[in-house]
């Protein structure tokens, strides 16, 4: 008796183990089979911040042009960041109703974190045709109801007429007049309004300022005769239109002089590495060209300019301009620079004292041409259009000597463009 309950009961073990194991060898197999497909099947896609940059670990939410709800195509914009050089739009990598974003304006978001969420299996909004189809449908039976004929209102009785003698209203004496107010000294609005700074407005504050902090700047002047380039420009601007497919500025020959003068001296084209304490010297030159955007300025940066001609340097500004206007300027585009030119003068400035941009050691200011009176070299007082050019330069590294000779070379090859072609 007891034999055959011991072995009844290893018997009752032996079934339920293997009771066990078969549903554990279905369900591996069940989820090897389904888990991958679940998941490559998930219709809620989380979009991350993308990256904007080496330099650029974070930015800020400025704008949030559709809302959760809102269905959005390929490539619409969902969020607008702002970094401490660009706006950067990020946008929808495919189809689908937007579930939520994490984040609110102004806050800031770093690079790699989750941005948004998309369902893409979310089914497009109907069109518009088929929802002013419908509208219009409502709006008839809308209308055939309020066509009905109403029932008649029954006539209200009319009122019993007064006698004249009821009616007349009682005689009152004059009223006494109010006195009247003191007129107010003035009455304009005194309001006041506050905006919150854009990262890319704190970021060039803080670099200005750093500026002025770190660098020895001072500042010469010098006078230049444009009457030569201007004539030249007239002479031959159909011509190079014709050839090159755009017009002949003036900003491309400045261009062409400070990219010889810094190679005349090369200090000019140097910077001050202050973690080594060394001078480092480039031996090619990146002029960086100050644009206005509708964001702030901006400063483009024209490389190799001494492999570069007339048509080279505009075809380049002219790219840069559109860019900015459009707000599609990345940051390589603004990344580096040897020396920088800035043209006050298309905003009618007369003269000014530029800051220098960092780790650069010098900065062109150009500014209005105006016909002033000027002694030629047979002692004739003539009227000639002249302009003011500014060098800002770092007192560190670049002595007087050089800083003045370096404008004066700029100053010469624009009063003589024949300098340039000479290359004197």
């Amino acid at each position: 008796m007891l034999f055959k309950a011991a072995q009844s009961a290893a018997g009752r073990r032996l079934l339920l183990s293997a009771s066990q194991r078969v549903p554990t060898v279905l369900q591996s197999q069940v989820r090897t089979l389904v888990t991958p497909t679940w998941q490559r099947a998930l219709p809620i896609k989380t979009i991350d911040v993308p990256t904007m940059g080496d330099s650029i670990t974070e930015g800020t939410i400025v704008d949030l042009p559709v809302g959760p709800g809102d269905f959005v195509n390929t490539d619409d914009v969902v969020v607008v960041l702002e970094t401490d050089k660009v706006s950067v739009d990020v946008r929808a990598p495919e189809a689908g109703a937007l579930v939520e974003v994490l984040g609110e304006i102004d806050d800031v978001v770093e690079v790699g974190s989750a941005l948004f969420r998309l369902d893409t299996d979310a089914d497009a909004p109907e069109s518009k045709s088929e929802t002013t189809a419908v509208a219009s449908n409502e709006d008839i039976l809308t209308k055939e109801e309020s066509a009905a004929p109403a029932p008649a209102p029954t006539p209200a009785p009319a009122p019993e007429t007064p006698s004249p003698a009821e009616t007349a209203p009682p005689k009152k004496a004059a009223p006494t007049p109010p006195p009247q107010p003191e007129t107010p000294a003035f009455l304009g609005s005194r309001t006041e309004r506050r905006t919150k700074m854009s990262r890319m407005r704190q970021r060039i504050a803080t670099r200005l300022k750093d500026a002025q902090n770190t660098a020895a700047m001072l500042t010469t002047f010098q006078e230049c005769d444009m009457g030569n380039l201007m004539e030249m420009r007239k002479k031959h601007q159909d011509a190079f239109t014709a050839k090159h497919g755009i017009k002949l500025g003036f900003m491309s020959a400045f261009v062409q002089a400070a990219t010889a003068a810094l190679q005349e001296v090369p200090v000019v084209n140097a910077y001050i590495d202050d973690e080594t304490k060394e001078v480092v010297y480039r031996e090619y030159v990146d002029i960086s060209v100050a644009v206005a955007s509708p964001t702030g300025l901006v400063v483009p940066v024209l490389r190799n300019t001494e492999s570069m001609s007339f048509a080279d340097v505009e075809h380049n500004i002219a790219m840069y301009g559109k860019k900015a206007k459009e707000g599609t300027l990345s940051l390589d585009d603004m990344a580096g620079g040897t020396f920088t030119i800035s043209n006050g003068g298309v905003f009618g400035s007369l003269m000014g004292t530029p800051i220098i941009n960092p780790p650069q050691s010098a900065v062109l200011g150009m500014h209005a041409t105006k016909m002033r009176a000027v002694v030629n070299d047979k002692g004739e007082v003539v009227a000639r259009p002249m302009m003011y050019l500014a060098l800002t330069y770092d007192h560190r590294l670049i002595d007087g000597r050089e800083g003045v000779t370096f404008l004066k070379s700029i100053a010469d090859k624009i009063s003589d463009p024949t300098k340039l072609l000479l290359e004197i």
